[in-house]
């Protein structure tokens, strides 16, 4: 247990900018991500986007460690961020951790905050915030090689037939996940759905940098994938690997996963990444069991 955690806003926070930056690089890179892919995912995520108020923490008058926190609007919300908490190496463990959360919890409420989010990229945190809800995870998988085919699953290449019934349904399904995370209102869900596809896929079938597979066993079209190539300097984003509903509890998840990976090998990129929905523990387990190894993760939690 730790004596004292007392917490000082610093003046400046250049140099807590840089060290964070680093640190997320780091994490990034040992996630499975190339330097050039890290830094620029830390650039796009707009991680550390906004104004923090940054507070060195300390132990008996001697730092041990730093919290990052913010109050924003977010969808309509009066919401606290906690952008940074770490603690330095040797004092881990002592109760630091925990001080600073609750510390940031009363910063964001007594600045009218109704809840609190984080981004997490440090597994060890992860006790930490358990009381928060997951809600969506970035997995990401390192890709060196073609994976052969699983359980006999192929793909071939989606008809514009196919793609615009493709289309409807996958909409359908965003809107859910969105929705079932407690990210926003189905309202809201909609909207953001409407206008992400209309940007992600401007010309449909022929859109550059873009993969639409059917994915097929026995000859038989069993779900659809969804790629985008270059997401990321040597990464290709998953936007949705699917199996229908009346093939499910087949073993095709994986196999599913090991035509992503076909793909994004024979684009000549080398990670291949997803997000998963909170609520969705068969696909992060699904995830899991595949080696995807969680790149970052959202949680939030409501504040009295």
């Amino acid at each position: 247990m730790c004596r004292v955690t007392e917490f000082r806003v610093l003046d400046d926070s250049t140099a807590w900018r840089e060290d964070v930056e680093r640190r997320l690089v780091d994490a990034y890179t040992a996630a499975g991500l190339g330097a050039a892919a890290a830094q620029e995912y830390l650039t796009k995520g707009r991680v550390l986007a906004g104004d923090w108020t940054v507070a060195e923490i300390a132990d008996a008058g001697a730092r041990v460690g730093c919290v990052a926190v913010r109050v924003g609007e977010e969808r309509g919300v009066l919401t606290g961020r906690i952008g940074d908490l770490h603690i330095d190496a040797g004092h881990t463990g002592r109760g630091h951790e925990r001080a600073a959360r609750e510390w940031a919890e009363g910063w964001c409420a007594e600045r009218g905050a109704r809840q609190v989010g984080t981004r997490l990229t440090d597994p060890a945190l992860g006790e930490v915030f358990a009381a928060y809800g997951v809600r969506g995870q970035v997995r990401v998988r390192p890709v060196g090689a073609a994976p052969e085919p699983v359980d006999g699953v192929t793909e071939r290449p989606m008809t514009q037939a196919e793609y615009t019934e493709w289309l409807a349904q996958e909409k359908e399904a965003y809107i859910d996940g969105i929705v079932r995370s407690g990210a926003m209102s189905h309202a809201h869900a909609v909207r953001k759905s409407d206008q992400d596809f209309a940007e992600l896929l401007p010309e449909g079938l022929a859109t550059p940098d873009t993969t639409l597979l059917v994915l097929e066993a026995a000859g038989e079209p069993i779900g659809t994938g969804w790629l985008k190539h270059g997401y990321l300097p040597g990464v290709t984003y998953g936007y949705s690997l699917h199996v229908h509903e009346t093939q499910r509890g087949k073993g095709y998840g994986r196999a599913a996963m090991a035509v992503g990976e076909r793909a994004t090998f024979a684009a000549g990129e080398s990670a291949l990444m997803f997000t998963v929905w909170g609520g969705n523990e068969v696909a992060m387990n699904l995830y899991t069991s595949a080696g995807y190894g969680i790149l970052d993760e959202e949680r939030t939690a409501e504040l009295p």
